[in-house]
């Protein structure tokens, strides 16, 4: 039984070392602090990339439109949802 407990909190700091970890990758600031000092950049690739798609595959702009549309619906619909709860 002791060894079921000690294992048990062996896992538990891990799960914490790891959470910390992670912290570092996913609630930084640091991918804000680069769309911010770079928003120039970021602006200009995102265009190029789509004028390049828009020539060489349009049906792709067309299924990414379609796709934010349908999550554009469904959002809607769990707000109206939530106010009619």
């Amino acid at each position: 039984m002791d060894e079921l407990i000690k294992e048990n909190q062996l896992l538990k700091e891990k799960i914490s070392e790891l959470e910390d970890k992670l912290k570092k990758y996913t609630n930084g600031d640091n991918h804000k602090n680069y769309y911010t000092k770079n928003k120039d950049k970021v602006i200009e690739k995102s265009s190029n990339y789509l004028k390049k798609l828009k020539e060489e595959n349009p049906d792709k702009i067309r299924e990414y439109a379609k796709r934010a549309y349908e999550k554009r619906k469904e959002k809607l619909k769990q707000e109206k949802e939530i106010l009619n709860i």
